[in-house]
């Protein structure tokens, strides 16, 4: 499936040929704490099937708790995270999907670090909720 993407402010954008049974939930308390949220969406693309079409991001090199790096690029204007990948020489990117113009279209197929995952991040479709704010 082709796709772009962007930043929120637009200073970033791409294109990429993705797979949609890679998308997969993550809840390790780095995606946590770096995405604000209970956890994250990402997608694993090949490095070839993926396009910078505009900007420059800027990166953060995250070293875990195993010694493990992840390179994570984000927008240096706005600061919404567009991908990560291993810090020297990578095979692969991880898109955000939160920042692809079709993330409707790539449900989640798995989740990984579920041990890290909130107790109430899977219970919220019986909230109320509103059409917009």
């Amino acid at each position: 499936m082709k796709v772009t993407g962007r930043c929120h402010c637009g200073q970033i954008t791409y294109a990429a040929t993705v797979d949609p049974e890679r998308v997969g939930i993550c809840h390790c308390t780095d995606c946590q704490l770096l995405s604000g949220a209970p956890y994250r969406v990402r997608l694993p693309v090949p490095i070839a099937q993926f396009t910078l079409l505009s900007g420059t991001p800027r990166t953060y090199l995250k070293t875990a708790d195993s010694g493990a790096q992840r390179l994570h690029a984000f927008c240096g204007q706005c600061g919404s995270p567009v991908y990560a990948s291993a810090p020297e020489h990578p095979t692969s990117i991880t898109l955000r999907v939160g920042c692809l113009d079709r993330a409707r279209d790539l449900p989640p197929r798995q989740q990984i670090w579920c041990r890290s995952a909130l107790d109430w991040a899977g219970h919220i479709s019986d909230l109320p909720g509103t059409p917009q704010q």
